[in-house]
């Protein structure tokens, strides 16, 4: 979304404006957007998104002390994925923001994995 010349930019604005619920991303993810920004659009995109954050547009999610040991559970469980704490904090908090609908374009990761409260996962763009 943060770079116009990207062929899915304004899809991936419109599922954002057209979302009713929160648009959630857990902490450790910001870290991950904030440095793919700065390496690969730059300081202008990456200084957007922190004002993005600032104003609100999104919930920034924060782990807790138990949800750790969950993300080592689920580690261990998909130990073959090497998912990572990024991914591993999605999946939380999916879970306790009681939803399966994911912006992801990791298709690879996230249809291999169930999420905590069973189902799977909608992967928006591809599953819209």
């Amino acid at each position: 979304m943060a770079d116009a010349a990207d062929p899915s930019a304004s899809e991936i604005e419109r599922i954002l404006q057209e979302e009713a619920g929160p648009l959630v991303i857990p902490a450790p993810v910001t870290a991950e957007i904030d440095y793919l920004l700065a390496t690969r659009l730059g300081g202008r995109a990456q200084r957007a998104f922190l004002a993005d954050l600032a104003a609100g547009r999104f919930v920034v999610d924060c782990l807790q002390p138990s949800d750790y040991l969950r993300a080592a559970e689920l580690d261990d469980r998909y130990a073959d994925l090497r998912l990572g704490l990024s991914d591993l904090s999605v999946i939380l908090a999916a879970a306790r923001f009681a939803t399966r609908r994911l912006l992801t374009f990791d298709e690879r990761d996230f249809r291999s994995v169930a999420p905590i409260q069973g189902g799977s996962f909608q992967l928006l763009p591809a599953d819209r």
